[in-house]
């Protein structure tokens, strides 16, 4: 005989009280009350011990969506991208589907999917510098990636700090001083000039510890350098052997190097179309924790951007790159005729890169040294230096 059976007999045949039936029995007198009131409405089926999981559970996420959570999850694992709780809550959103960040993260461990990680520092003793307004600071950096072929391709990238928005992807057989300002220049066309970049120290971002161990020499800078300069656009570099200065982009490296291994490329172009899928993927549709969940495509929008701290000078600015010829002159189409710009004999065969904004050229070596400076006027064929 059950517990409830002795209880609700104590009431119908014994006649006893709900209170005296719950002295005797040691039980409160609300559980009697609520079994007798079972017994007239259920009979004998009172007697009967009852499971404490209620009928139906309203906060239970539905199966349909805890097996889509469980889909995503390996779908974006095995595509090498980012599988956690915040990045499945973005891509459910985009289906209609609204569940919390801990109801993923708990079917997640539940269904044996979260692997258990060593103890992380504690992101509150962090010091993380991030520029306040977009295109306040740009990073730029470059990676290797090999090909399935066994070729070394080098990547290069411009990320803005502020937003994360990665601006620029491309890949090269081997990045030079020209791959850096062609790739600077393309990007700055398209979202504006920064008002500071910052990189380490390698020969393709600065000459400044060639000149002098530690930027103290003499000597000019580098092509980029030059280039930096005419803009009015502040230059920062890491310190020597401490790639966390550049954290931000050296962060994106590791992430961009867990996709591209799910995705082996065979060739420069395949590898580029993956680089510009990511990109897409990364600024559009990947929510950063650091951005409280917004995308860095949407960031970079948000508030206006900076400029660099000398005005940007509205006028056309040109770069371009030739060898001086055997007679000492480049060529080059300026207002719809070709003009000849006469450098020197001594420097035949340099090869050079042209600065030209509006009227003005400069003329300099790929380590930054000043050739020769021009005022160009379209009505003369030749154009003689300044004096």
């Amino acid at each position: 005989m059950s517990k409830a059976e002795v209880l609700i007999k104590a009431v119908t045949i014994q006649n006893l009280s709900y209170a005296e039936v719950a002295r005797r029995h040691g039980v409160s007198k609300s559980l009697v009350h609520k079994l007798h009131h079972r017994w007239l409405t259920e009979g004998d089926a009172a007697f009967e011990s009852r499971s404490r999981r209620p009928v139906s559970s309203p906060n239970q996420t539905a199966e349909p969506v805890r097996a889509r959570i469980l889909t995503l999850r390996k779908d974006l694992t095995q595509a090498g991208l980012d599988s956690g709780a915040d990045t499945i809550q973005a891509h459910l959103a985009r289906e209609g589907i609204r569940v919390g960040r801990t109801t993923i993260w708990r079917i997640l461990t539940a269904a044996g999917t979260v692997a258990r990680q060593p103890q992380k520092r504690p992101r509150s003793s962090w010091q993380r510098f991030t520029a306040d307004r977009p295109n306040e600071l740009w990073q730029s950096d470059f990676t290797h990636v090999t090909l399935t072929t066994g070729q070394d391709i080098e990547v290069i990238g411009w990320l803005d700090d502020h937003s994360r928005s990665l601006l620029h992807l491309t890949a090269h057989t081997r990045v030079t001083g020209r791959t850096v300002t062609d790739t600077f220049t393309t990007t700055a066309i398209k979202h504006g000039y920064p008002a500071a970049t910052l990189t380490d120290n390698g020969m393709v971002y600065t000459t400044r510890l060639a000149r002098g161990g530690r930027g103290r020499g003499t000597g000019g800078g580098n092509a980029f350098e030059t280039l930096l300069a005419l803009h009015g656009i502040a230059q920062k570099n890491g310190k020597p052997f401490k790639p966390t200065t550049q954290g931000k982009i050296e962060r994106f490296w590791q992430t961009l190097k867990k996709h591209l291994a799910a995705h082996p490329s065979g060739s420069i172009d395949e590898l580029q179309h993956r680089l510009d899928s990511f990109r897409d993927y990364y600024n559009h549709y990947r929510p950063h924790r650091a951005l409280n969940r917004k995308t860095p495509a949407f960031a970079y929008q948000l508030i206006p951007k900076a400029t660099p701290t000398r005005p940007e000078d509205p006028g056309i600015w040109r770069v371009r790159y030739d060898t001086i010829d055997n007679d000492g002159k480049i060529s080059l189409r300026h207002s719809g005729r070709m003009l000849h710009l006469g450098i020197g004999r001594p420097h035949a065969r340099t090869d050079i890169i042209a600065l030209i904004h509006n009227n003005d050229a400069t003329v300099i070596t790929h380590d930054g040294t000043v050739l020769a400076e021009f005022t160009l006027n379209p009505n003369k064929g030749y154009q003689a230096k300044n004096g």
